[in-house]
């Protein structure tokens, strides 16, 4: 059952901390909503986000999450690309490989830490917040997360990446890397700064995949498959 990470784990979850008289005054502003009850919504609210989370965020801390997902897969930085070709030149390609799926392991790792980030977004957001995503565009969902957890999230991934680094080894691995690269006659030599890099990485990849999932859930009838979903973005559709 595919739902989403966006409007569902944002607009809807927040009624999950609700009374009944803001449950009411949410109806009052959302009569299409409101009509379906508060003990359904709640329970809708949990299965959204249940389902948002868990299928979309949470299958890329899976081991190949990051590595097997040509969408979101981390490869060398840019001036490292000049790196990956001269190792492969030179017979290190299984060294090069080594490198690039050590940036999508420590990814991987990081990304467990993002589930309780996002229902604290979730939670706070405003009723204004609410219905300018459920009106707006088919990334407005994402696009309030990324406003509201980018900066939480990197200051969470970054040291979970740095240990993840030093657990695996891939510390020596890119020092290896580094230096037999810069070894090599008449080459720039590098040094660049992997845990930053593969932390904005990961984070763009989650963001990614929120998207895709906010795009589905927009435009595709058959997503919805909940009564709760298809009475919520109903009132999309007819803006």
């Amino acid at each position: 059952m595919k739902k989403l990470v966006l409007f569902s784990s944002a607009f809807m979850f927040s009624f999950v901390f609700m009374s009944c008289a803001e449950l009411q005054q949410v109806a009052n502003q959302f009569p299409q909503v409101g009509s379906v009850g508060g003990v359904d919504i709640g329970a809708g609210l949990k299965e959204a986000l249940n389902n948002g989370i868990s299928k979309q965020v949470t299958k890329l801390t899976a081991l190949d999450g990051f590595y097997k997902n040509e969408a979101v897969k981390i490869l060398m930085p840019e001036e490292l690309q000049k790196v990956d070709k001269a190792l492969r030149k030179i017979g290190l390609s299984s060294l090069a490989d080594d490198g690039i799926k050590m940036l999508n392991r420590a990814a991987e790792d990081a990304v467990k830490e993002s589930t309780p980030i996002f229902v604290d977004a979730v939670k706070n957001m405003s009723f204004a917040d609410a219905k300018n995503i459920l009106m707006g565009n088919q990334s407005a969902a994402t696009t309030y997360l990324q406003s509201t957890t980018t900066t939480a999230l990197y200051a969470k991934f970054n040291p979970v990446i740095k240990n993840s680094f030093a657990k695996v080894g891939a510390d020596k691995v890119w020092t290896n890397i580094i230096a037999k690269y810069n070894k090599i006659p008449f080459v720039t030599k590098v040094n660049p700064d992997l845990t930053d890099y593969t932390t904005n990485k990961a984070l763009e990849g989650v963001y990614k995949m929120i998207a895709v999932e906010e795009k589905n859930i927009r435009t595709n009838l058959n997503s919805r498959t909940s009564s709760l979903l298809q009475q919520v973005f109903a009132m999309q559709d007819k803006k």
